[in-house]
C-alpha cells in the first residue's frame, strides 16, 4: 500500500490571480487534476489534499475525487503542510509520496519508477531531481566529493558556489511513514522566511544515519512548477510535444 500527499494551499500569487494556483488551467484543465492523474498509477490507499487559499473552491473542485482534505492555515512552508496529514495517516506504515499540485506534466511512469528505486533500495526517503541549465529559483542538490547525496539547499539559503549547482530538487519525494513524521517535527524555521522547509527533513534524516538518496529524472519539463502566467504558456508548448511523443514514454 501507498498514501500520497499533495500540497495545493498556495495562493498562485505570481498568477496575478486571486484562483488558487492548483486550479488554474493548462490546455483546459486544472493542475491538480494532471497531477491526481499522474498519482494515480500509484494505486494509493489514501490520498490527503493539503488546501489553504480559498480552500472551499479546491474542496468543491475535488469532490467526489476520493481523496481527503487537511488545513494548512497559516501557511508556514512544505514542512508544516505535510505535517497537517499527520492526523489522517496515524498508524500508516508503508510509503508516503509527496507531490505539488502545480506540477501537471510529472509522468505516471516516472512515479512508479521512483517508488520502485525507493523500495528497492529500502530507502527511508527518496528524492526526485533533475538537472537544468538554469537552476534559478530551485532548491539545489547538494552531494560530497564522492558524489554521494548530502543535502538540500533552497536558493535564498545557499552560497554563491552551491548556487552554481545544476541538479535541483523537484520537490517529490517517497518516505517511509514510519520514520516520516517523527524526523519532520525536528525541523525549525531557522530561514530567511521563518518557515519549516521539507528540504531540511533530508538533511536531518541524513545525519542520522538514514538511507536517503537522490534519482534523477531526464527532463526538467515533468517536474517544473508552474508559478506565472509565462511559465504556464511554455508548460502549454511543451504539452503539446508531449503528447505527440511515443505512448510508452
Amino acid at each position: 500500500m501507498l498514501a500520497v500527499i499533495i500540497m495545493a494551499a498556495g495562493k498562485g500569487k505570481r498568477m496575478e490571480s486571486e484562483l488558487p494556483k492548483v486550479l488554474h488551467l493548462l490546455v483546459g484543465r486544472p493542475f491538480i487534476d494532471y497531477v491526481l492523474d499522474a498519482a494515480s498509477v500509484l494505486c494509493a490507499d489514501t490520498t490527503v489534499v493539503v488546501i489553504g487559499h480559498k480552500r472551499e473552491q479546491v474542496r468543491d473542485h475535488l469532490d467526489g475525487r476520493g481523496v481527503q482534505f487537511v488545513v494548512q492555515d497559516p501557511p508556514l512552508g512544505t514542512g508544516h503542510a505535510v505535517l497537517q496529514a499527520e492526523p489522517i495517516l496515524a498508524g500508516f506504515t508503508d510509503d508516503i509520496v509527496v507531490l505539488s499540485g502545480d506540477v501537471p506534466l510529472i509522468q505516471r511512469t516516472t512515479l512508479a519508477r521512483l517508488v520502485e528505486i525507493h523500495q528497492q533500495r529500502r530507502n527511508t526517503a527518496t528524492v526526485l531531481t533533475t538537472i537544468v541549465e538554469n537552476p534559478t529559483g530551485y532548491g539545489r542538490i547538494v552531494r560530497d566529493e564522492k558524489g554521494v547525496f548530502a543535502a538540500i539547499v533552497e536558493e535564498r539559503e545557499a552560497s554563491a558556489e552551491v548556487r552554481q549547482v545544476r541538479e535541483i530538487n523537484s520537490g517529490i519525494y517517497v518516505f517511509d511513514s514510519t520514520e516520516l513524521f517523527d524526523y519532520i517535527k525536528q525541523i525549525r524555521p531557522d530561514n530567511r522566511k521563518g518557515e519549516y522547509y521539507l528540504t531540511d527533513l533530508i538533511e536531518i534524516m541524513i545525519k542520522a544515519g538514514k538511507r536517503v538518496e537522490a534519482h534523477p529524472v531526464a527532463a526538467f519539463w515533468e517536474v517544473r512548477g508552474i508559478n506565472t502566467k509565462l511559465e504556464l504558456r511554455e508548460a502549454e508548448r511543451e504539452y503539446q510535444t508531449m503528447t505527440q511523443r511515443p505512448k510508452n514514454y
